[in-house]
């Protein structure tokens, strides 16, 4: 168990992390839009919800970082597809179709990145339909964007006080090194990858759950705060209940982007039935903490506790209800 000193100068390092401060980067995108978690399709979701008929078109984009692209091409292609189908999951929905825009110089340099797209559009069963393609580039740069439909939302808008904070994380495979990509899919079979992404939405559609995000490149602590900051409320993780694989340092498991990896808000009475709806397929399921009145997210180990993000000094994404006028979208 971390001591108290050992936790403030964990939640030190956790606020100065590379993928907390690129969380952070999205409130001068927002402030410069005028975007916020108030408007008609509010912004700070996973992906933007549209109301269609009797349920939402779901809408998402994802760029990817030069160097990522640079160092692991087939691997960030096949993420071209995975982190939209998750983000569509996390939000109750179903993937529909996948566009791609990609910048090259030459075939050579696009033929793996297409090749990892490809396999991963095939093995989650969602079709690619077009894009933007130029190959006279200097350098690579990449992005996907994804369309679905959800018939009962899961939002960053609705954790509410008293709700039981949820890790849902497929621990069954291994660092994609040197980057923090916990990577459990590329060698799982596509049936078993198509019914762990269906859990999110059957939980939305059960009424299980009202309120989810995918753990991002922001971690479990930085998605816990995005989640928290939307929802307006305050959250406390459980640092020994996180579920963590075997011989992972907690502080690198906490700063991890997971290839299946999800937080839900769930109400009490509603617990055991949506940690076995994980656990059957395999996937580590736990309550890590509780969702309360306030504006902390804190981290705790027994009797101590430290915070890791107070929104009554500083925003962290800049999209939360009553910060500016908005519409939903991804963050």
């Amino acid at each position: 168990m971390l001591s108290g000193a050992a936790i403030d100068a964990l939640v030190e390092r956790l606020r100065q992390s590379r993928g907390i401060a690129a969380k952070a980067d999205i409130a001068a995108v927002a402030a410069a839009l005028e975007l916020s978690g108030d408007q008609a399709i509010p912004v700070g979701d996973d992906c933007a919800a549209i109301p269609d008929g009797d349920g939402h078109l779901l809408f998402a984009i994802e760029g990817f970082m030069n160097e990522f692209v640079a160092a692991d091409p087939w691997f960030a292609g096949w993420c071209g597809a995975m982190v939209n189908i998750s983000d569509v999951a996390a939000m109750g929905g179903r993937p529909t179709a996948i566009v791609n825009a990609i910048w090259s110089d030459g075939p050579d340099n696009a033929s793996p990145i297409l090749a990892g797209l490809k396999a991963a559009a095939k093995a989650f069963g969602v079709p690619i339909i077009g894009g933007h393609t130029n190959i006279r580039s200097s350098q690579s740069q990449f992005a996907v964007a994804i369309l679905g439909r959800a018939k009962r939302l899961l939002t960053s808008f609705d954790a509410k006080p008293g709700d039981k904070l949820v890790a849902a994380i497929d621990l069954r495979g291994r660092y994609r090194e040197p980057f923090a990509n916990w990577e459990a899919a590329t060698d799982a079979p596509p049936e078993r990858l198509r019914g762990d992404i269906e859990i999110l939405p059957s939980v939305a559609e059960s009424g299980l759950a009202c309120a989810a995000k995918d753990i991002s490149q922001g971690g479990i602590v930085g998605t816990a705060a995005m989640l928290a900051e939307c929802s307006q409320v305050a959250l406390a993780l459980d640092l020994d209940a996180i579920p963590i694989p075997d011989g992972v340092p907690l502080e690198r498991w906490l700063q991890t982007f997971p290839s299946f990896g999800y937080l839900l808000s769930v109400k009490p009475e509603h617990l055991d039935e949506t940690l076995a709806r994980f656990r059957q397929r395999g996937i580590a399921a736990a309550s890590v903490g509780d969702v309360m009145a306030g504006t902390t997210v804190d981290i705790r180990a027994g009797s101590d506790r430290a915070t890791v993000w107070d929104f009554a000094q500083q925003s962290l994404i800049g999209c939360g209800p009553a910060q500016r006028p908005i519409q939903r979208s991804v963050a």
